[in-house]
């Protein structure tokens, strides 16, 4: 069976699961329910005095609710994997595949909400249903509306996180962390080719160089370049100031003032960072960057190269976002332990602090990387308890966590 069968049957399967179940996710009670007595405590009229404490602190909902263990994963289900703007009905079965792997690699109670029509005031809805969550992690939401969110709901206490930025960008470092190891390169001298400038682009981008953090937490590479559909992201470029996060992409990257398109941006580089779309790199561009370069072609299905043709062109090391190639780089490798880790410290946000020491946990969790090996696998249970213990302490030391 080719590629392409294998896809299609893994389409009618699914197809198949999904009305066989009705969805992949359900409620069950923590409680038994068989007697008058055990809903006298449950339900009414002990739940009284429960809600009465609360009332008078609120920080015992962590104490006496499922607060302290939960997440509400938050779409408004304008980019929804490679399928675009397809709303919040359509966005259901993918925010309940995430709920199922909070559960199965971190413990934690998620659940979808997905709104179907967001107007400006969708961060005050959002903010509007925190008081039961212990976390918000946003999903699938385009750019840069994905940004204004995130920033809009930073005060509300509890870790908000976009998972299409910092998940990915988490994992992005980790396996590049791994990927120098593994080739010999220093970090620190890399010269970066990031194709992509939405969500995922824009939040490794800005990891990558460490703006904001304290250099005694993170090391930062040596200039990045980024490239959208227009090619480079320069300061003196036509349009820019219309797009806050391209303004401030041009201003913190590209020392050396490049214009011109991907091609004129890969020469010289060391690596290669695709967030973008299949097929936009070529063998010759390839042939532009240093020697034994690195390649990260990340776009699902279909990623910028596919990994022979990189090698064939002189890749050392080639990592995409699929699972059936070596060096897979997906989010979910990160965001269970990142929530986990933050639930765990109670903490009221999730800092760059949080970040760079999950990104460092989940490098460190492979101790002898090679060139076909940066990265665990996903299904590896593991992984969320290295990083979430890193990013506890993360938390704790940031002053970032709450004593309850």
């Amino acid at each position: 069976m080719d590629q392409e069968e294998d896809r299609n049957a893994v389409y009618r399967e699914a197809l198949q699961l999904h009305e066989q179940y009705h969805g992949k996710l359900e409620i069950r009670s923590k409680v038994p329910l068989e007697t008058r007595r055990d809903l006298s405590r449950a339900y009414t009229p002990g739940v009284a005095e429960v809600c009465r404490a609360i009332q008078k602190d609120r920080n015992l909902a962590y104490r006496y609710t499922l607060k302290r263990n939960s997440v509400a994963i938050v779409t408004d289900g304008s980019a929804v994997l490679g399928l675009g703007n397809i709303g919040g009905y359509a966005a259901i079965p993918v925010m309940e595949g995430k709920a199922i792997l909070f559960k199965k690699f971190a413990g934690i109670d998620a659940f979808p909400i997905c709104f179907e029509d967001a107007h400006a005031d969708f961060p005050d809805q959002v903010r509007n249903i925190a008081p039961v969550f212990g976390g918000i992690n946003l999903e699938d939401i385009a750019a840069p509306r994905c940004f204004e969110i995130e920033e809009a709901l930073q005060d509300i206490g509890i870790p908000v996180m976009h998972d299409d930025q910092h998940g990915t960008a988490i994992t992005v470092l980790a396996a590049l962390l791994n990927a120098c190891r593994a080739t010999k390169k220093q970090f620190e001298d890399l010269h970066i080719v990031v194709c992509g400038a939405g969500a995922a682009g824009y939040a490794i981008t800005r990891l990558l160089r460490c703006i904001g953090y304290n250099p005694d937490v993170c090391q930062s590479v040596r200039d990045i370049v980024v490239c959208d559909t227009q090619g480079i992201i320069h300061r003196a470029r036509k349009g820019l100031y219309s797009n806050k996060y391209k303004f401030i992409l041009a201003d913190e990257t590209n020392r050396a003032g490049r214009s011109g398109t991907l091609s004129d941006a890969m020469e010289g580089a060391d690596v290669f960072i695709g967030v973008s779309g299949p097929g936009v790199l070529t063998e010759e561009m390839v042939r532009r960057m240093n020697d034994q370069p690195i390649i990260f072609a990340m776009a699902n299905p279909v990623p910028e190269i596919m990994p022979d043709a990189a090698r064939r062109a002189g890749a050392a090391l080639v990592g995409t976002g699929r699972s059936d190639y070596p060096n897979q780089i997906n989010n979910a490798l990160a965001f269970p332990g990142v929530f986990r880790g933050a639930l765990d410290a109670f903490a009221a946000r999730i800092n760059d602090e949080m970040k760079v020491a999950a990104a460092h946990a989940l490098a460190n969790y492979i101790p002898h990387p090679t060139r076909e090996h940066i990265l665990p696998t996903i299904l590896d249970r593991e992984v969320t308890r290295a990083i979430a213990i890193a990013v506890k302490k993360a938390a704790i030391e940031s002053g970032c966590s709450r004593d309850l």
